[in-house]
């Protein structure tokens, strides 16, 4: 049996110091990129280049790369830059009726202005992996720049909403960047090596975007502070037990024998 105790370490509404990431800004952005031109390996480029046909089976987002720019006469603002890295995943029909499923690469940048506030100092942190008296060389920096805000982006589960092939030498679509411009740790999720200005057709997508960007800054806060309590209940082992005594206490799942009902249609 676990007895509580019930003597607070501090009292009531008493106000502590908390450190916390504050939002100054956000926006919800609802995107539609259209005509992405799709990256291919070598083994892929030679799939399309024999296409007939080519449909989206799904697109995700795999890594932003986010870079902030103070606005020129705006105190307090920034822009963000977010370039998104989508992987998209195509079915492709060859001959004979046959479809083979490739990866490519897909990039997209967005711009957007908000509000950071500003903090002209300097933010040291001590590190915990590196708790010694004469730290490494690398460990030793010399950087005076203001603290920039953090930039935290929410997307949901993009939506390929077209998909297009279209022979190369057609000009057609967008691109934000070359082959020779991927990063190297994208390089290395896909099979095979990008290529450029080679093979007869061409990959675009349209895809759809939801996303919630934040910009936020770490504050200090003082609020009243609750009571502090240890955890109730014991973490009981269950590896000695018996199967039929835990198997016996288990609820019967009465709900995953009954259809799930139709939903009901609005009335016109």
């Amino acid at each position: 049996m676990v007895e509580r105790n019930n003597s607070p370490c501090c009292k009531p509404n008493d106000p502590v110091c908390i450190s916390v990431n504050r939002i100054f800004d956000s926006a919800r952005d609802k995107d539609c990129l259209e005509d992405l031109r799709v990256h291919l390996c070598d083994c892929a480029q030679e799939i399309v280049d024999h296409a007939t046909a080519v449909r989206c089976r799904g697109v995700d987002v795999i890594c932003t790369r986010i870079t902030l720019e103070e606005v020129p006469f705006n105190r307090g603002f920034f822009q963000v830059t977010i370039r998104y890295f989508f992987c998209v995943k195509l079915e492709v029909c060859v001959s004979s009726g046959r479809s083979m499923e490739v990866e490519g690469l897909a990039a997209c940048d967005k711009r957007i202005i908000l509000f950071g506030s500003e903090k002209d100092v300097s933010v040291f942190e001590s590190d915990p992996m590196n708790n010694e008296f004469c730290p490494k060389p690398e460990c030793l920096k010399c950087d005076t720049r203001p603290e920039l805000p953090l930039v935290v982006v929410e997307v949901a589960k993009p939506i390929c909403l077209d998909t297009k092939l279209v022979e190369r030498c057609r000009p057609f679509g967008h691109c934000c960047m070359g082959a020779d411009s991927i990063p190297d740790g994208l390089r290395e999720r896909f099979n095979g090596n990008f290529v450029d200005g080679i093979g007869t057709n061409n990959v675009y997508v349209t895809i759809g975007l939801f996303s919630v960007i934040r910009m936020e800054r770490q504050v200090q806060l003082m609020l009243p502070a609750a009571q502090l309590v240890l955890p109730e209940r014991d973490s009981t082992p269950c590896g000695t037990a018996d199967p039929c005594s835990v198997f016996g206490k288990m609820s019967f799942p009465t709900d995953q024998f009954i259809p799930f009902p139709e939903p009901q249609r609005p009335m016109e």
